[in-house]
């Protein structure tokens, strides 16, 4: 990484900042910060950020050092060939995560071997079934996606089956429910690591909702955007948002997902005044009610996840201290029943706490999430717990570290 250093020590040198200044600014040691500028040492995509921060350089040295965007994963070998339902009612072969085969598939031969019954739905049975995705959607908040997704494709399954055998306007109801079902198994792909899956689900969805909800496939371009963002590609995140922002009919909860999911973009990019334009529009968005009677699209469990993503937003761009303060405050108002975005903003919290050097109050908060870590099994999570341990492992050894590290390990695998 000789060029980073080069290119470091350049920035530094224009801005009239000694060494020690920046080692002091960044908490890092003088020494580290040599060996860097030396190429002696890889810099950290939070190094970069920290200092584009102090040096006012936009984003340069993070984007100096930031991995090429992944691809999105292949199917892993153990995927199995199962029965699954196609768009004009008849049964085909697909691959499939074997984990999900047991629930999902079974599900499906079992109702495919009695569709001769044709049920029909009435407005109290759908009730029962929106209400049980309600609850897999509930569960999810609070659990690993492995045991989720299965239950979720099953329900998939049985709507689809059931949508095919009602007249309307049953059938309508049935299909837009299902296309929500599909959705969010995408969501828990992309939670469970599976990108390929997230991407397939999301797809899918769109496609059971082409008829009756136009709108579904604006919101999967928001999900490819958050894929785009989780392999740290801001361009391609800023892009795919900025797509879905040009559906002007879509209704403001999409409109505002998408331009908060463009300010992360930015952020990442390290664009201080696009990130905050892009997160006062979400926020006017994001203000107005809708009431459709669907299934509300993306995640509703923390009342106002806008404050929280602003303090993702904070620590992308560098700038750790303001980034705590605001998710120390916001942390306190998440339900203890939303796991999923406890261990996600309390993971980011601890190491926004790190980064600024508070390292008693960064193990703090680290051991205030390891439970919800550990039952919720997010691939995301993980990302970021492999972060906070390698920041952790500068200060290795303060004793509060040596304890926590120790608790972590098991977590990363």
């Amino acid at each position: 990484m000789t060029e980073f250093g080069t290119l470091l020590r350049n920035l530094r040198v224009a801005a009239g900042m000694s060494l020690g200044e920046l080692a002091r600014q960044t908490n890092y040691s003088k020494g580290q910060v040599s060996k860097i500028e030396n190429g002696h040492t890889r810099p950290s995509a939070g190094f970069a950020r920290l200092c584009d921060n102090v040096l006012g350089t936009g984003g340069a040295l993070a984007a100096a050092v930031r991995p090429a965007p992944r691809r999105a994963e292949q199917a892993p070998p153990e995927d199995v060939w199962v029965l699954e339902l196609d768009e004009d009612g008849t049964l085909r072969y697909s691959e499939m995560p074997r984990r999900q085969v047991l629930a999902g598939a079974g599900a499906l031969l079992g109702y495919a071997m009695t569709r001769s019954a044709r049920p029909a739905i009435d407005d109290r049975t759908f009730t029962v079934l929106r209400g049980s995705f309600d609850q897999h959607r509930q569960l999810g908040t609070m659990t690993s996606p492995s045991l989720v997704i299965g239950q979720v494709i099953a329900h998939l399954h049985t709507l689809r089956t059931l949508a095919l055998d009602n007249p309307e306007p049953m059938r309508t109801e049935l299909v837009l429910l299902a296309a929500r079902v599909a959705e969010y198994a995408g969501w828990m792909s992309q939670e469970a690591g599976r990108e390929a899956d997230a991407l397939r689900w999301t797809d899918r969805a769109v496609r059971i909702a082409a008829e009756h909800d136009p709108h579904l496939a604006t919101f999967a371009l928001i999900r490819h955007a958050e894929i785009a963002l989780h392999r740290q590609d801001p361009a391609g995140t800023i892009e795919l948002a900025q797509r879905a922002q040009q559906d002007r009919t879509a209704g403001p909860r999409i409109l505002g997902l998408a331009a908060r999911c463009e300010a992360q973009g930015h952020a990442l990019a390290g664009d201080v005044s696009s990130c905050e334009d892009a997160l006062d529009r979400s926020a006017a968005l994001l203000a107005v009610r809708e009431q459709n009677g669907q299934p509300v699209l993306g995640a509703a469990s923390v009342p106002d996840d806008l404050a929280l993503v602003r303090g993702l937003a904070l620590f992308d761009l560098g700038r750790p201290r303001e980034a705590a303060e605001l998710l120390d405050r916001q942390m306190l108002v998440i339900p203890p029943t939303a796991r999923r975005a406890r261990a996600r903003f309390g993971v980011r919290r601890a190491l926004a706490h790190a980064q600024d050097g508070e390292i008693e109050q960064a193990c703090l908060a680290t051991r205030e999430v390891l439970a919800d870590v550990a039952v919720v099994d997010s691939a995301t999570v993980r990302i970021q717990l492999r972060e906070l341990n390698r920041t952790l492992n500068r200060w290795r050894n303060h004793p509060a570290v040596g304890e926590l590290q120790g608790e972590l390990l098991p977590l990363l695998r």
